[in-house]
């Protein structure tokens, strides 16, 4: 269903010449994400994300979501490969989770709220970190009361694995090597003020200024704990330890509240990629966001030399990509470094994956660090005409030189899906790329994949 009210928000609130230009934050712009997780599998990163209905006034979600990149900056939708509905037992509540690889298989920790007994954490597993993914074990996991939200998983250097995760509590277990079951008993980590601070706001009494979300992590060796802290609106902070098990040592805030453009809850997730280091977070910027529309973003930061991490602020998102798109081989449409106004969908019937929808008269996609190292010749396209329309092929900006424009019209009686083609101008080197939607009122086509051909 293509969401109008969104897209009128969004044509007004980029209108601004330099935001278009330089955002990169939040990284999804097609529906609301919440609480990352990345996940580094071979060469790729991996962002199981939570999904927020549009419109929510609380926390309503029902589907998570994935997105992948190799370079940080152009962010490819895979779709929701789990859901509630993959759960018999769930009832409510697709709240954060986490996915990791272990012999061959992703297993995906997800909390839901259980029929007949609260909040729960299941397991779900499947062969590709893109799914699909089922129920392992057809039963909660994980019921030790009702703050039993938010997990995160870690595999130590000798073999053994963690699952942390709790509000107001904060609780573990040592996951066995099936990583569908535990050993020993579930642990309450004391919430003291040597460990994770103190609660300036303390209206509800809480020991700490620890509120949920956690996230555990190793480096060299030593153990981080991330977590949003401090009560609500929450800030980022983070803990340390010589063992994943603790005594946990309160460290420092990570990143404050976020007064413009924030949400008054946040959640971590930390990964090292390609040499560099990534903090992700949540923020409800896009046009409708709030505390119950959430966007998911990411800042490139530098550990501080002895090893702490330093105060990291909110930007408008990586400013140099950590590779680059080849522009002659297939590049499907929903892969993404910033979009006015377009949404993705599932073909569930032809088994074409994820594509572009709603596209409008002034729509654009903007893909970043297109590496030209030969000549184009001609610019292909996959569509599915609606009343038809163009695609103007533009370099560096959405108002920049237009290598060619390719016609999408719409000709038969029955639509399907079809290659159209447009010769375009000499280009070489490193270019933005922005595909910019032009035709009548009303949707002008679907769109599934691009390429250019040398010859």
């Amino acid at each position: 269903m293509k969401n109008t009210w969104r897209k009128t928000a969004v044509l007004s609130i980029f209108m601004f010449a330099g935001l278009m230009a330089q955002a990169q934050n939040p990284v999804i712009q097609t529906i609301y994400t919440a609480d990352p997780a990345p996940m580094i599998y071979k060469d790729t990163v991996f962002l199981y994300t939570g999904h927020d209905e549009d419109r929510s006034t609380w926390f309503t979600m029902k589907d998570w979501h994935l997105f992948s990149t190799t370079d940080m900056v152009n962010w490819t939708d895979r779709g929701s490969p789990l859901s509630l509905k993959t759960f018999s037992w769930a009832q409510k509540d697709a709240w954060a989770g986490q996915c990791i690889y272990r012999n061959g298989k992703f297993y995906w920790y997800v909390p839901m709220n259980a029929k007949g007994i609260g909040m729960s954490i299941g397991v779900a597993v499947s062969d590709k970190p893109t799914g699909p993914f089922t129920d392992a074990i057809g039963k909660p996991l994980i019921h030790s009361g009702n703050g039993d939200i938010d997990p995160t998983v870690f595999i130590d250097n000798d073999g053994q694995a963690y699952l942390y995760w709790g509000n107001p509590y904060l609780k573990y277990v040592k996951l066995n090597e099936n990583m569908i079951s535990y050993s020993g008993d579930i642990i309450t980590v004391p919430l003291t003020k040597e460990g994770f601070n103190v609660r300036f706001k303390d209206a509800d009494k809480r020991p700490s200024a620890y509120e949920e979300g956690p996230w555990l992590d190793k480096r060299k060796d030593l153990y981080y704990l991330l977590y949003p802290a401090g009560g609500v609106p929450e800030h980022l902070a983070y803990s340390t330890a010589p063992t994943a098990t603790g005594p946990w040592r309160y460290r420092d805030t990570i990143m404050t509240i976020i007064k413009k453009g924030g949400a008054f809850t946040n959640h971590p997730g930390l990964i090292d990629y390609k040499g560099k280091s990534y903090l992700f977070y949540h923020n409800g910027a896009l046009p409708g966001g709030g505390g119950f529309t959430r966007s998911v973003c990411v800042e490139e930061f530098k550990f501080n030399e002895d090893g702490t991490i330093p105060r990291i602020a909110p930007t408008t998102g990586v400013a140099k990509g950590a590779g680059s798109i080849n522009p002659f081989g297939r590049v499907e449409a929903e892969t993404i470094a910033w979009e006015q106004g377009i949404e993705t969908t599932t073909d569930s019937v032809g088994r074409r994956g994820v594509y572009v929808t709603a596209i409008d008269n002034g729509d654009y996609i903007k893909i970043r660090n297109v590496n030209f190292n030969k000549n184009a010749r001609y610019f292909e396209a996959s569509v599915l005409p609606v009343s038809g329309g163009s695609i103007e092929i533009r370099l560096d900006s959405i108002s920049g030189t237009v290598l060619g424009v390719c016609d999408v019209k719409n000709t038969v009686a029955v639509q399907k899906w079809t290659t159209v083609s447009s010769k375009v101008g000499q280009v070489k080197g490193l270019h933005d790329l922005y595909l910019v939607f032009k035709g009548d009122k009303g949707e002008l086509f679907n769109f599934d994949w691009w390429k250019f051909k040398a010859n």
